[in-house]
């Protein structure tokens, strides 16, 4: 193919670098519309045949407002998402202090798991603690009201629930809730996913767990900053209430 010639500042070609060319554009019209300069200069041309820019104008301007229109959703779903953080923030403050404002160990173990799952928007909670017993039974005993939502497990249990073999726990477990999950929540559940909270204690192993009949309630990507603060906030009280030394 010979070289195209130039000509008066422009490029005159024959008519197979025509077709070639205006082959090219219909294989791929993307190299036209996503260059600025071409476009520029196709609007701003006078020549004959001006319906043919007319349409790639229309063309462009279709493909910024569908642009704009992504633009705007994603935008829209950033502020929804900013919304409800927002408000989960404050429901688990509220939480939080009304787990500090109980004036007793009953009281404390009643807010935690009726109070609270109704205060962050989800279906239950139990608390787990272990102990030297040889099967899982309800701690109904510490409290008048906790209905078998305080569990003693005998020792171990967490650490099997959690499908730990070596080493330490996570801070907050999110998942769909595991095989067997009868053993933290009881036979009649309506939970499909859960937060993990390992609690330590001074000696005893306890584990916070929260329930949502949501599966996607509860999923590993999620961030556990919140959930983290409130295991911290519960372990401390529960030490407190426990009579025990933190440090020890």
């Amino acid at each position: 193919m010979r070289a195209p010639q130039i000509s008066g500042g422009t490029v005159e070609l024959d008519e197979g670098e025509q077709e070639l060319i205006r082959s090219l554009i219909l294989a791929n019209p993307d190299l036209v519309l996503n260059d600025d300069q071409v476009m520029r200069a196709l609007i701003g041309s006078q020549a004959q045949g001006a319906r043919n820019v007319v349409d790639l104008r229309d063309r462009l301007v279709e493909r910024m407002e569908g642009r704009l229109q992504k633009l705007m959703r994603t935008n829209r779903s950033v502020i929804a998402a900013a919304y409800e953080n927002v408000a989960t923030t404050n429901q688990v403050h509220r939480a939080i202090l009304a787990l500090i404002d109980a004036e007793d160990m009953g009281s404390f173990l009643r807010r935690l798991v009726h109070d609270v799952p109704i205060m962050v928007g989800i279906e239950e909670a139990r608390l787990c603690l272990e102990a030297n017993v040889p099967e899982a039974r309800s701690a109904d005993e510490l409290a008048s009201g906790l209905d078998g939502r305080v569990v003693i497990l005998p020792e171990g249990t967490v650490n099997d629930y959690l499908h730990l073999e070596n080493g330490e726990p996570l801070r907050v477990t999110l998942r769909p809730c595991a095989e067997g999950k009868e053993v933290v929540f009881g036979h009649v559940s309506p939970s499909q996913s859960e937060a993990l909270l390992p609690l330590h204690l001074s000696g005893v192993t306890g584990l916070l767990a929260f329930g949502a009949a949501d599966p996607e309630r509860f999923s590993p990507d999620q961030g556990t900053d919140l959930l983290t603060f409130t295991a911290e906030v519960v372990q401390r009280l529960l030490i407190r209430h426990l009579g025990r030394d933190p440090k020890g």
